[in-house]
């Protein structure tokens, strides 16, 4: 998943799922707490992907499956968009994102995030440095 997807949320608490990551989502997908460099977001799992998150976290010790990693899976959602590709989130979510109208629903690789367009352009302008992306493709393997 790649792209950059400037949303508003309707009065209802709902988006539109763009038209490039619809394929790679499928017909549901999860919506749960997400970080990005200490930023909070949303993110976004195809069904395919949370049930390996999902099956890798029933294999942890019981002491390692409570606390925040429960967290994760406790506040999740799943979707499934309506006819006209719009999906709810809950307020929780909303609030835990700090979303309130204006989003920007991203692709990053495997996943998707969903964030509130202020705190994104903040970790955009935050991390959009010469030295910020050589150290990232690095990391990558380029």
């Amino acid at each position: 998943m790649i792209g950059k997807y400037p949303a508003k949320m309707d009065d209802k608490n709902r988006l539109f799922v763009p038209a490039k990551l619809r394929e790679e989502l499928g017909r549901e997908f999860y919506v749960t707490l997400g970080f990005n460099c200490g930023h909070r977001c949303l993110t976004v799992y195809s069904k395919e992907d949370w049930q390996t998150l999902s099956e890798n976290y029933n294999r942890l010790p019981l002491a390692q499956r409570s606390g925040p990693t429960s967290l994760i899976f406790i506040n999740a959602t799943e979707c499934a968009p309506d006819k006209q590709n719009r999906f709810s989130l809950t307020q929780n979510l909303m609030n835990y994102a700090g979303i309130s109208k204006d989003v920007v629903i991203v692709g990053r690789a495997g996943q998707a995030e969903i964030w509130d367009a202020a705190e994104f352009d903040a970790f955009e302008l935050e991390n959009l440095t010469p030295e910020k992306l050589m150290a990232s493709l690095e990391a990558i393997g380029l």
